[in-house]
């Protein structure tokens, strides 16, 4: 079978250093902001005319801290607790033949001419910081959109939601345009649904080391320090 290369025409920029606290999906915490800057030899304000008439954007992007030579038919997805087996093929997991993600987001704004190019801002991106993205499409909610669909066994895992404390005093540290994202965020539990209940967990967020734990549904914060 022949190779196919492809190449990243763009970076996206978030607030996740690390893959742990990224949003399990695109679309579920939308108060976040991620920048979009093209490599240069795609930086050509032409590339996207008429992109700003598009409300949602489709990303195709590299799983680039999950690449594997090994194949495997199953994998363990996190949200059925990590014990149960399904087709790689039937799961979102990163671990994949091809590495390829695929992301809805929200176009906030285009800008054609800025000192790095064209750059798009989007939010309800669920990707790490500096991941390359391969492609760029409308979304298109006449065919792309599927009221009818049934999501499988994610049905029964995905949107349930934890109750947060967030002390006013570590709240404070927060960019205050970034504090409703990251409420949201924290509301989705972005633990492994394996862990056990009182353990405390930490993930990057925007240059801070956010701290918490979970106990009887509600999700406390800890601190709050500088990376």
């Amino acid at each position: 079978m022949k190779e196919i290369t492809i190449r990243p025409i763009a970076k996206i920029y978030t607030d996740f250093p690390d893959k742990f606290g990224v949003p399990r999906q695109s679309g579920i915490v939308t108060g976040l902001e991620a920048k979009i800057v093209f490599e240069k030899p795609f930086r050509n304000p032409d590339a996207l005319r008429g992109i700003e008439g598009f409300s949602h954007l489709w990303l195709i992007w590299d799983f680039s801290l999950s690449h594997t030579e090994s194949f495997s038919p199953t994998v363990r997805p996190p949200r059925l607790g990590g014990n149960r087996r399904m087709g790689v093929f039937a799961t979102r997991s990163p671990f994949r033949p091809n590495p390829l993600g695929l992301s809805s987001v929200r176009l906030l704004r285009a800008l054609p001419d800025t000192e790095e190019g064209p750059v798009l801002y989007v939010s309800g991106a669920d990707l790490v910081n500096g991941t390359p993205i391969f492609d760029i499409k409308p979304y298109l909610p006449f065919t792309d959109a599927h009221p009818d669909a049934i999501g499988g066994f994610a049905d029964g895992v995905l949107g349930e939601k934890v109750a947060v404390s967030f002390p006013e005093a570590l709240l404070a540290t927060i960019p205050p345009e970034k504090r409703e994202g990251l409420l949201a965020l924290l509301a989705e539990d972005p633990r492994p649904a394996y862990q056990e209940e009182g353990r405390e967990y930490g993930f990057g967020f925007a240059d801070k080391e956010i701290r918490f734990s979970v106990k009887d549904g509600v999700l406390t914060v800890l601190s709050v320090e500088c990376k």
